[in-house]
């Protein structure tokens, strides 16, 4: 794989990957940021949240390996 190519897939898998863990960040306004959320319990991940956090640990996985591979190809 040619250095541009590998180039290319880092770049759209770190765009995919800041979008997605953006699209996470439901109910973090700045007060629950700042002081704490107190009324907040804990729920597990149902449906579409739980597939958006599963594609968030492989495309951050992808963007790890496509990582190395560049360092390794130099």
């Amino acid at each position: 794989m040619n250095k541009i190519a590998l180039l290319s897939l880092q770049i759209v898998f770190g765009v995919v990957l800041v979008f997605l863990i953006i699209l996470q960040g439901k109910g973090a306004g700045l007060s629950s940021g700042a002081f704490g959320n107190f009324f907040s319990t804990y729920s597990t991940k149902r449906g579409v949240e739980k597939i958006v956090f599963q594609l968030t640990i492989v495309v951050a996985v992808l963007f790890f390996l496509s990582s190395i591979a560049q360092l390794i190809l130099g």
